[in-house]
């Protein structure tokens, strides 16, 4: 890979006709420059200029190191500016739609790191009823970014990767719920009442494990999730949820682990194409905030991620 500052002042000789002129237009002296010209060939093992004649011309070789230096100035050049619109962030809102799935886990704590972050751009959360609610406002324009489980149809927007959740089963204290060291297998939740949601399709095959024949546990399918929450609450039965939202949505159920371990991977999805500075930021700290090891290779996205990563997040 050729040195940033050496194709700098390659391109600065090319365009200044000659060593002299680029010199003073980079402020370095004249004899810095031609030696860091002759790094550069020696790096490269090639000839870039003709020297023989009053004005330095450039060589074949030059001519093709010539194309791959201009690119590699533009692209840092339009990674730079990405960079600078978020670090410039200083007003706006960004959209972001999701379902009771992640509304308060891990939406909650990805919301407070990025209004740390940047405390001038207001965050807007818009509610769908599941995966298919949540791409339908996207589609319409109505949110940017959506808060969703990975399994959902996504094809045509950019995914993000976040993380994955536990699935337990949530059920009120009266329930009778037979457990092998604390963990209930999946194969006995048939036999449990539940309340869920059997239109959210990509639940539902997550879910196969646990529904009856006919889904006849069954006992409420409501597509409300305050709903849900208080009917496990008043006891008519159970519902499955993440781990880590059972304590924060239904704080008299108990949580119990399903065996083998049920869990859901979930991200972010965006439209195709170039994201609004404020929702490349917001995707790069709920990244963070989740841990998430690894980003969809998406130059848009990925850009602002990895320039970020020292100063702009801590």
């Amino acid at each position: 890979m050729v040195d940033l500052h050496l194709a700098t002042y390659f391109v600065a000789v090319i365009d200044h006709g000659g060593i002299t002129k680029a010199a003073q237009a980079l402020y370095i002296s004249q004899p810095s420059l031609s030696q860091a010209i002759r790094t550069l060939e020696r790096r490269l093992g090639v000839t870039l200029f003709d020297r023989s004649g009053r004005r330095l011309e450039l060589t074949d070789a030059g001519a093709r190191v010539e194309v791959v230096a201009r690119r590699v100035l533009a692209d840092v050049d339009r990674a730079r500016d990405r960079v600078a619109a978020v670090r410039e962030l200083r007003s706006g809102t960004v959209d972001v739609v999701t379902d009771s799935m992640f509304a308060v886990t891990p939406l909650v704590s990805i919301v407070r790191d990025f209004r740390t972050r940047f405390n001038q751009v207001a965050v807007r959360i818009l509610a769908a009823d599941g995966p298919a609610g949540i791409v339908n406002r996207l589609r319409h324009g109505e949110a940017e970014i959506g808060l969703i489980d990975s399994a959902a149809d996504h094809s045509t927007f950019t995914f993000a990767p976040l993380g994955t959740q536990e699935l337990v089963l949530a059920a009120p204290p009266s329930l009778s719920v037979d457990t092998t060291d604390g963990a209930l297998a999946r194969k006995s939740v048939r036999s449990l009442p539940l309340v869920i949601d059997l239109s959210d399709q990509t639940m539902g095959t997550q879910l196969t494990d646990v529904i009856g024949d006919d889904a006849r546990n069954v006992v409420v399918d409501c597509a409300h999730p305050p709903t849900v929450r208080e009917l496990v609450n008043r006891g008519v039965g159970a519902t499955i949820l993440p781990r880590d939202s059972v304590a924060e949505q239904i704080p008299g159920a108990v949580a119990y682990p399903m065996t083998p371990p049920l869990h859901h991977e979930f991200g972010m999805l965006v439209r195709s194409g170039q994201p609004s500075p404020a929702a490349a930021a917001f995707i790069a700290v709920a990244r963070r905030t989740c841990g998430a090891p690894a980003l969809v290779d998406d130059d848009a996205l990925s850009t602002v991620d990895a320039t970020l990563d020292a100063d702009d997040l801590g």
